[in-house]
């Protein structure tokens, strides 16, 4: 399983150096059904889809958003799970809205994230321009970076937002999302039949409730 295990609560490292998170249990679960053992990768996030497309890595598993830009690369199973894009800002900071962050001059994006794709897309496909978008290695360091007073905004996933907003005070997550997508498990475009065997065991999964239970274990219902 290739990741990024910066992304909590879908993945991240233990004190004793191991992975857990939401990704992470459901991929044990799918392992347990297919008679495998799971080996998880953390890679940079923006190597995740080209390692399974190499054929290094068997799956791609990292809160991944589907799009079409990636379904070029990679196959997607059913999604298992809804991410939804939101906007951290300074507590004094006059970005109210989604509108408003075309008024701003610099927004932080973890590099590779929809996030950053979105954002940086020209104005006349809804996004800001390259040159409006700062990529960071992940989420930590674009919020520093907004801490510091060197981006405007920060575009990422709702949930790694609430771990970074709770861990630092004066920086708030606007009430209007920025968009809402769907996560699912990358695999190579040549290996059919695993895909198809993950999708099965990951359907299972999802009508036995378990996926539910393991997202209820990390995400509470607000």
């Amino acid at each position: 399983m290739a990741t990024n295990a910066s992304f909590p609560p879908y993945e991240m490292t233990t004190d004793d150096g191991g992975y857990e998170g939401i990704d992470v249990e459901i991929a044990t679960k799918i392992a347990e059904k297919l008679g495998l053992t799971l080996v998880v990768d953390d890679m940079e996030f923006s190597s995740v889809i080209t390692s399974v497309q190499s054929g290094k890595e068997d799956m791609a598993m990292a809160g991944l958003t589907v799009s079409e830009e990636r379904k070029q690369n990679v196959d997607f199973t059913d999604s298992y799970a809804t991410g939804v894009q939101v906007i951290i800002v300074t507590d004094d900071s006059p970005v109210a809205t989604v509108d408003d962050l075309a008024n701003v001059s610099l927004i932080g994006c973890q590099e590779g994230t929809t996030g950053y794709i979105y954002c940086s897309d020209t104005v006349e496909n809804g996004g800001y321009g390259e040159d409006h978008v700062v990529a960071y290695p992940n989420g930590a360091t674009a919020v520093q970076a907004l801490l510091d007073g060197k981006v405007d905004a920060v575009v990422i996933d709702n949930e790694p937002a609430k771990a970074y907003v709770a861990a630092n005070e004066g920086i708030h997550i606007l009430e209007t999302e920025y968009v809402t997508e769907d996560y699912a498990i990358g695999v190579n475009k040549e290996n059919p039949a695993l895909r198809e065997a993950i999708n099965t065991a990951l359907n299972e999964l999802i009508a036995d409730g378990t996926v539910q239970e393991i997202i209820d274990k990390y995400i509470s219902a607000e």
